[in-house]
């Protein structure tokens, strides 16, 4: 079954406070977008990759594929003025309904490939894959009134990516209009009525956002090239 990798960055970076979006800055001597690129070719080849950055970032981005030399086969692709339409563009850019597609954000450079892999093989059979890790801390509710309450952790996740699904069916679930409460690929698929199916994320799967992330990212960086 054909598979596809559809990685998103269309973030300004305001939050990192660089010169740059954060995609593009470097961790371990490279991009953080082309160490994001390289762990999905390296876990499986056969993956199509496909790109979404906004189209005023498509010449920065080929300026570093040529000073980092950069050769992994990817399609660029215009992202949109939200996730919503920018992972509606990727999936506009997958030529076929067949197939499976991972959804990635291009900051979470540390997912694992084991998970990438099961991603894809229970996708194939439940329909979707979801990775989520287990909170550790306590959790409460806050209200309107300013109250709180106790919740039990145990039925709790938080949500990482990728979140891979059979290309119709994702494609599919896009075709709806966008709403406030599409705060992931899981919901906008859930909208359909269609039940998600979990796997087991990593830890390390950060979303780099802050300064702190980065000093982490280099720590992650070290340790798995040791």
């Amino acid at each position: 079954m054909k598979k596809y990798a559809i990685i998103v960055a269309g973030g300004s970076g305001t939050r990192m406070g660089a010169a740059i979006p954060k995609q593009y800055l470097e961790v371990g001597g490279q991009p953080i977008l082309m160490q994001t690129l390289s762990l999905f070719h390296g876990t499986d080849s056969s993956v199509n990759l496909i790109l979404v950055i906004p189209e005023t970032d498509f010449s920065l981005w080929n300026e570093l594929c040529l000073k980092f030399g950069f050769l992994l086969p990817h399609r660029l692709v215009a992202g949109g003025k939200s996730r919503f339409q920018s992972v509606k563009n990727g999936l506009d850019a997958i030529p076929e309904n067949g197939g499976l597609v991972a959804i990635h954000d291009g900051v979470r450079p540390f997912v694992q490939p084991k998970v990438i892999l099961e991603s894809f093989e229970k996708a194939e059979e439940m329909g979707s894959a979801i990775a989520v890790v287990a909170l550790k801390d306590s959790i409460r509710k806050l209200t309107d009134d300013g109250r709180s309450f106790f919740q039990e952790r145990q039925y709790f996740r938080l949500v990482q990516t990728p979140q891979t699904f059979q290309v119709s069916k994702i494609k599919k679930a896009f075709e709806t209009p966008e709403l406030y409460h599409f705060t992931d690929d899981a919901t906008v698929y859930e909208h359909q009525g269609w039940q998600v199916f979990l796997i087991s994320g990593n830890p390390e799967n950060i979303k780099i956002t802050t300064p702190e992330d980065m000093e982490y990212a280099s720590f992650l960086i070290q340790k798995r090239n040791r």
